[in-house]
């Protein structure tokens, strides 16, 4: 090469851009990633990696000419994946997906130490001030669960904190129901519409949505619809008909059809022997008992009512709930019947939730008197607390569950304008 060559040579490389780097299948991942979560509403962007608006930006127009289709199809399959999920409720049918976009981290306060509560029961002290549905706080694992007014929310007990939270709307009274890794809510209950969605126990993203169309429609007094069985199936009241879903796979397993619905609680004994029924009238009550998996009718028993429902079963009988409004409180029916049943505990006033619980093989009742355990098999009373009643206002103590190997409990006390978990201490004799 002459001298003349190498000049030119020189002054070509100056004034000649360098090619552009090659933009990657993950880049255009990332990108398309972000418009989706855009566009979705209440999830945070992920922050852009270094130097990716340069390397967009600086795509020439042949270069986005050519990529045009590559992009194109990308685009079509990524959207496909993220929004498969999203669209599940309307679909005819059961869809069970393997992963879903995570929900929202939760933008909670940092711990705090507890905090003892005043004359609370059985060494009772405040672990957060989360403001939560009474009646809606579960655990699993090492974690809670519970409904605000407008999330379904995780939280971690050794902190207090909200640690995950996605958006959710409580169609009808029922606690979210733990199975496996999935964490079960109704999404959708009204008319002969019923839909479940899974939401994955550490995550919260969405996994699957079940529809499950009722026979006739849905009862008005539905109160506690949604139960797990001890044969990891769930059982859901759907209007004339209890339906027996299979999770794993979300098919429709199983009917079972009422002569009496509509259907407006179910329990699953702890053996999977038995399923006690509910069918909540104006003023009266019907329990029926059915034998499983004959799913023969063995019983069936009425009661004078002013809004029964929330049934939970145990080894001995069925609990339930009666009273609304000012007062409910907590009744045991020996084997599931009504004629031989009895009232446990003086139960809550100020409309709020009397409901029995199990949790660590002992059944728990809270309220705004007394907050109580109870014997699984007999319904008696093994050991109760008072609950205070500071500044003539209502106090709540309620929900009571376990996570870690710990007991907790909603508590919600109006005079001092608090709420939120707290961490007990229940005795020995709670324990048999």
């Amino acid at each position: 090469m002459n001298t003349e060559e190498r000049q030119l040579a020189e002054m070509l490389h100056r004034v000649t851009p360098e090619p552009p780097r090659q933009v990657t299948v993950e880049d255009v991942s990332f990108r398309l990633a972000n418009e989706a979560g855009r566009a979705r509403g209440g999830y945070r962007e992920p922050r852009a990696r270094r130097g990716l608006g340069a390397i967009w930006g600086r795509w020439t127009p042949v270069l986005a000419a050519a990529s045009v289709v590559v992009v194109a199809g990308a685009s079509a399959g990524i959207a496909t994946v993220m929004t498969s999920h999203h669209s599940a409720s309307s679909a005819a049918t059961a869809t069970i997906t393997g992963s879903a976009s995570p929900a929202t981290p939760a933008q909670s306060p940092a711990s705090t130490q507890t905090a003892p509560i005043t004359a609370g029961p059985w060494d009772a002290r405040l672990i957060d001030h989360q403001a939560l549905l009474p009646g809606s706080l579960a655990g699993g694992g090492d974690s809670l669960y519970a409904f605000t007014d407008t999330d379904l929310v995780r939280i971690d007990p050794a902190s207090g904190n909200v640690v995950q939270a996605v958006r959710f709307s409580s169609p009808v009274g029922n606690q979210p129901v733990i199975l496996g890794n999935t964490v079960w809510v109704v999404w959708a209950y009204s008319g002969g519409n019923v839909v479940l969605h899974g939401y994955d126990a550490r995550t919260l993203a969405q996994v699957a949505s079940l529809p499950v169309p009722a026979i006739g429609r849905v009862s008005s007094a539905a109160a506690g619809v949604l139960a797990a069985g001890p044969d990891g199936h769930l059982y859901l009241a759907a209007g004339d008909t209890v339906a027996v879903v299979d999770p794993a796979t979300g098919h429709l397993i199983q009917r079972i059809y009422l002569i009496d619905g509509p259907a407006s609680s179910v329990a699953v004994a702890p053996d999977g022997s038995k399923l006690y029924v509910g069918l909540a009238a104006s003023n009266s009550f019907r329990l029926l008992t059915y034998d499983l998996p004959s799913d023969v009718q063995t019983g069936s028993s009425m009661m004078t009512s002013g809004g029964v429902g929330n049934l939970v079963a145990t080894s001995g009988g069925v609990w339930g709930t009666d009273g609304s409004g000012m007062s409910e409180w907590v009744w045991f029916a020996p084997g599931g019947d009504l004629a031989s049943s009895f009232r446990v505990t003086q139960g809550a006033g100020g409309g709020l939730y009397s409901l029995p619980v199990v949790a660590d093989g002992t059944v728990w009742v809270g309220g705004t008197h007394t907050l109580a355990c109870a014997d699984p098999g007999t319904g008696k009373v093994r050991a109760s607390a008072a609950i205070p009643a500071g500044h003539s206002a209502v106090e709540y103590f309620g929900s009571v569950t376990y996570a870690g190997g710990h007991a907790y409990s909603y508590h919600l006390d109006d005079g001092a304008q608090q709420s939120g978990v707290a961490t007990l201490t229940p005795p020995a004799a709670c324990y048999g």
